[in-house]
């Protein structure tokens, strides 16, 4: 008995230094990937990067130019989707944990789940026929508002996993002090979960900051710096795909300049909201 419990000890040894060498292989390999994507999208467009290149307005082939208002623009759309669909994931998500096993809750997490996997061109189609063609011209809001319908589901969910993860106890100890219902969940449950939710609200901004095709018949796009919500607008990821499909090299070179600008607006995004999370909470 004692040789036999001896050789199942080393087979589970065995198994679990090859499935954890098996799991870092892949994660190294993962980030291999990444990191070649990101050194090669760097190595082309750095070459392109200059202070008039994040100034200015593009230009015609030769004459120079930039994406000076495609960053202003993305930000504005940016700072639109955020302001609507992060409060309203949130809160979807908050019910969803807190309120929603019947069968009303299981109907939304439904449609969340429906919604994340929907083509994000379907959802241009959708905010092109609603606000575009009632209010006869494409707009920023427009844009914002398609980018938010993307955003809600992502952030819904992740709001709704991160609240699950808060122990019970948490829960009990404020009821049991006398707090209603509606103070425990947004004085004890949200500061708990506020790490998780606010992942997911990074992920969800890196998601619509590289969608085209909705902000195609949304906000369209803008040759000259605009920030009127009203109006037309440019973006990044419009402008790096009207650079991309030309037929010139200088447009192509900025292209690679724009997505090394883009990936870097991004970044620069999670680390704020990582360091303003960690220091708050």
């Amino acid at each position: 008995m004692t040789t036999q419990a001896n050789s199942a000890g080393v087979r589970r040894r065995l198994v679990s230094t090859l499935m954890t060498t098996l799991m870092a292989a892949c994660a190294l390999f993962a980030v291999a990937v990444l990191l070649v994507i990101l050194g090669y999208i760097a190595a082309r467009g750095v070459g392109a990067i200059s202070l008039e290149f994040l100034t200015s307005a593009p230009m015609p082939v030769g004459e120079g130019g930039g994406i000076g208002n495609g960053i202003v623009g993305t930000l504005m759309l940016i700072a639109l989707s955020s302001v609507i669909g992060l409060p309203l994931g949130v809160a979807v998500g908050v019910y969803l944990a807190e309120f929603g096993s019947n069968r009303f809750g299981h109907a939304v997490r439904f449609v969340a789940d429906t919604l994340t996997g929907v083509p994000s061109i379907v959802v241009g189609v959708f905010v092109y026929t609603v606000i575009v063609i009632r209010t006869g011209h494409f707009s920023a809001l427009a844009g914002g508002v398609a980018l938010a319908i993307i955003m809600i589901p992502i952030v819904a969910r992740t709001t709704e996993e991160m609240i699950r993860l808060v122990p019970t106890s948490l829960r009990e100890g404020a009821l049991a002090l006398g707090a209603p219902q509606w103070r425990v969940t947004t004085g004890v449950v949200l500061p708990a979960a506020a790490p998780g939710i606010a992942t997911g609200a990074m992920l969800a901004v890196a998601r619509v900051s590289g969608e085209t095709a909705p902000l195609l018949f949304t906000a369209l796009n803008y040759r000259f710096f605009s920030r009127d919500i009203f109006q037309p607008v440019a973006s990044l990821t419009v402008q790096i795909y009207n650079y991309a499909i030309s037929p010139y090299d200088e447009w192509h070179s900025l292209a690679w300049a724009a997505t090394l600008v883009l990936m870097s607006l991004i970044l620069v995004i999670n680390v704020a909201v990582r360091l303003l999370t960690r220091k708050r909470f």
